[in-house]
């Protein structure tokens, strides 16, 4: 386990340097570049969270429900369903070019099919929804980063080594130290994040379906 304070420490002590040329605006830079990257290059369980919401009929954007939206990773899978018939339709995951060209009539309505991020808090619908369908979205947010108020978090309790690596890169990019340090704790980095994976894995049932794999139905022609 590692606290805030001690990973400001760890920093300092593993690249020689002292706080005045490392001062604590440019090592809370680091830890915060550190954690993003960790979220970015590893799927954790402990981070997944279902969100829902309801959707206006008519209105193709809907806010992304629950609090901290800034701190969203990505949306694993989005899925509708009415209140009044129980089955649940996957959407597809789009860019916004293909669903305007899609649908490039938004006062046209149907049941929705795609899906796309329109900024950090809205999701974009095509088509326009064409009742008011409820929505599930299994989403990844990034828990709330080390700081002065904030002296310890999952990733820092639990991979500590992942942490300092993934911030001694950064340190060590920043200050154009010696290339074979700098791929040393990359290399660091790397071994100390797939060892992470792999208690990851360890915890899941190797069940696809628990994994978050999606399956899409597959129409085939009867004979």
């Amino acid at each position: 386990m590692t606290t805030f304070s001690e990973l400001q420490t760890q920093i300092r002590d593993y690249t020689e340097t002292s706080s005045d040329v490392l001062t604590d605006i440019i090592v809370n830079d680091f830890i915060e570049h550190a954690e993003k990257r960790i979220f970015r290059d590893v799927d954790l369980d402990i981070f997944r969270s279902y969100q829902y919401a309801t959707l206006t009929q008519g209105v193709p954007f809907v806010s992304l429900p629950g609090a901290n939206l800034g701190q969203l990773a990505f949306i694993r899978s989005a899925q509708i369903y009415d209140a009044a018939n129980p089955v649940r339709y996957y959407l597809y995951q789009k860019d916004i070019t293909y669903m305007n060209e899609y649908w490039p009539n938004r006062n046209t309505e149907a049941q929705p099919k795609y899906y796309a991020m329109w900024d950090q808090d809205t999701i974009y619908l095509a088509p326009t929804p064409n009742s008011a369908y409820n929505i599930e979205l299994a989403l990844n947010k990034q828990e709330t980063g080390l700081s002065a108020s904030n002296t310890e978090t999952w990733v820092s309790k639990n991979a500590p080594k992942v942490l300092l690596y993934a911030c001694l890169s950064e340190a060590y990019k920043f200050l154009k130290g010696p290339d074979n340090l700098l791929t040393y704790f990359e290399q660091g980095y790397q071994q100390a994040l797939q060892g992470l994976q792999l208690e990851q894995q360890g915890r899941r049932r190797r069940d696809e379906h628990y994994d978050g794999v999606i399956r899409f139905p597959l129409e085939s022609k009867q004979p």
